[in-house]
C-alpha cells in the first residue's frame, strides 16, 4: 500500500462508530501530524470527533507510545489544557533510493526527522550491489541506534519506472541492467532487511516528502520536479500526491521540448544531473566526481553556472507546459545537489519563465523545494509509516 492509494485518501471525516476506531486514531495522529502538538478539545473541533471519543483514542495511543503528553496550559477557568504531540520514537522506518547512479538508505523516525544516512555511488546499478549495500547500510544505521530494530514497521523503496532504460545515457551494459526488468525488488529486500516492503516510483516518492515534510502546507495544488541523474516529477491536487495508473504520474522526463536544431529531444537530456556529467567529460573530467563532492560544487563553478542557465531555460518551459494542463499554485524544484546551486537553479527557472509568452496561463510560484537532495529516500521512508498510522495529509 502506498500514501496514494485510494483507501487512505480522502478520509478526514471521522465516525464515532467503534467499527472505524482505527480510521479514527488514524485522524488524530494525521491532525497533529499536520498541526503540531494540540489539546484534545482542539483535536474533536478539527476531527469532528466527540471529546469522548478523542480521549479515547488518546489514551490508546499514548499506551502505544505514539503520542507524549506536554506541559500543562492553564487558562483562566477550567483545567489546564495538556497539549499532545507525535512520539519521535514511536516508530521507525527506513527508506531506499535506488538511483541509477547512487543509492541511498535514511532512517527517519515518527515526526519525520533524519536520524541516519548511508549513502554509496557507481557507474550504474548491480543488482548484487545494491542488495548488498541495502543490507549493510540498514545493519550500520541500526547498530548507532540501539533498539530501534524494535521500532521498525518496514522499508520503502523508490527507484525510478523502468530502470533498464536509456542505457546509452548511463554508459551501462545492456544485459546487467535488462535484469531490473524481471527482478522482484521488493521480495528481495524483504529478504536481506527482513523487514515489510513499500515501493514507489523515486520522484513520486520525493514529491511525498515535500508534500508531507517540505512545503505542503503552503499548497494545495502543487507540481514538483526533482533532479537526479534524470529529471522527474509529481503531481499533487486537492493535498493528495497523483501517482497515476502505473505510478508514473507527472514524469517529466520524456516531455518533448525544442532541441535549438529545430527540432525536439526529452528532457531529460537538457536538464538532469546527466546533462551536468557530460559537461563535465568535456572539460576532462570524470563525471562520477559528481556524486563524491558532497555540499560544495565549488570547484567546477565554471560548468555548473552554464548548465544551470540551459536547464532553467528547459525546466521553465516544462513549467509553463504543467500549468497549461493543470490549475496549480506553485511549481517545486529540488534535486541531488547542494543547497544553494538549488536555490540558484530555482531562480533561473523563475527569471526564465517570466521571458515565454504566457497568454492565458494563471500566476503560480516557483519555488526551491525544502526536503533536499535526500528527498527520494525521505519520502521512501514515509511509505511504512504513514501506510500503518496515518491518513493522507
Amino acid at each position: 500500500m502506498t500514501l496514494t492509494d485510494p483507501s487512505i485518501r480522502d478520509v478526514w471525516g471521522g465516525a464515532n462508530q467503534s467499527g472505524l476506531r482505527d480510521q479514527n486514531a488514524r485522524l488524530v495522529l494525521s491532525i497533529i501530524r499536520r498541526h503540531g502538538e494540540m489539546a484534545s478539545a482542539e483535536i474533536a473541533r478539527q476531527s469532528g470527533l466527540s471529546a469522548q471519543t478523542v480521549s479515547n483514542i488518546i489514551r490508546s495511543l499514548e499506551a502505544e507510545n505514539l503520542l507524549t503528553r506536554g506541559e500543562a496550559v492553564k487558562g483562566k477557568v477550567g483545567k489546564p489544557s495538556v497539549p499532545m504531540a507525535l512520539n519521535p520514537l514511536g516508530a521507525l522506518s527506513l527508506g531506499l533510493n535506488i538511483g541509477r547512479r547512487s543509492a541511498e538508505v535514511t532512517l527517519l523516525d515518527f515526526k519525520g526527522e533524519q536520524l541516519g544516512v548511508r549513502s554509496t555511488s557507481y557507474a550504474f546499478p548491480l543488482i548484487e550491489d545494491v542488495l548488498g549495500f541495502v543490507k549493510s547500510s540498514s545493519q550500520s544505521l541500526l547498530k548507532s541506534r540501539p533498539g530501534a530494530r524494535d521500532l521498525l514497521v518496514g522499508i520503502g523503496i523508490s527507484m525510478p519506472n523502468r530502470i533498464w532504460e536509456w542505457l546509452e545515457a548511463v554508459d551501462a551494459p545492456a544485459e546487467a541492467m535488462r535484469a531490473w526488468q524481471s527482478f522482484d525488488v521488493e521480495a528481495a529486500v524483504t529478504e536481506a532487511t527482513g523487514l515489510e516492503t513499500f515501493l514507489e516510483n523515486d520522484a513520486t516518492s520525493a514529491c511525498i516528502s515535500e508534500l508531507l515534510l517540505g512545503r505542503g502546507d503552503e499548497f494545495t495544488d502543487f507540481a514538483y520536479i526533482f533532479l537526479g541523474a534524470f529529471v522527474g516529477g509529481g503531481l499533487v491536487l486537492n493535498g493528495n500526491v497523483v501517482s497515476g495508473r502505473s505510478r508514473n504520474g507527472a514524469a517529466l522526463g520524456p516531455l518533448p521540448v525544442p532541441d535549438g536544431a529545430g527540432g525536439t529531444t526529452q528532457l531529460l537530456n537538457v536538464s538532469s544531473l546527466y546533462a551536468l556529467e557530460t559537461e563535465l567529460r568535456r572539460t576532462g573530467r570524470d563525471p562520477l566526481e559528481l556524486r563524491e563532492m558532497g555540499d560544495d560544487w565549488s570547484t567546477i563553478e565554471n560548468v555548473i553556472q552554464p548548465w544551470i542557465e540551459t536547464t532553467g531555460h528547459y525546466l521553465a518551459i516544462a513549467c509553463a507546459a504543467l500549468a497549461s494542463i493543470v490549475d496549480i499554485e506553485a511549481v517545486m524544484i529540488d534535486g541531488a545537489m547542494p543547497a544553494d546551486v538549488c536555490a540558484r537553479l530555482t531562480e533561473t527557472v523563475r527569471a526564465s519563465y517570466s521571458t515565454l509568452d504566457l497568454t492565458g496561463l494563471e500566476d503560480f510560484d516557483i519555488r526551491q523545494g525544502a526536503v533536499g537532495r535526500q528527498a527520494r529516500s525521505v519520502g521512501a521512508a514515509i511509505l511504512p509509516i504513514h501506510s500503518k498510522y496515518f491518513l493522507s495529509a
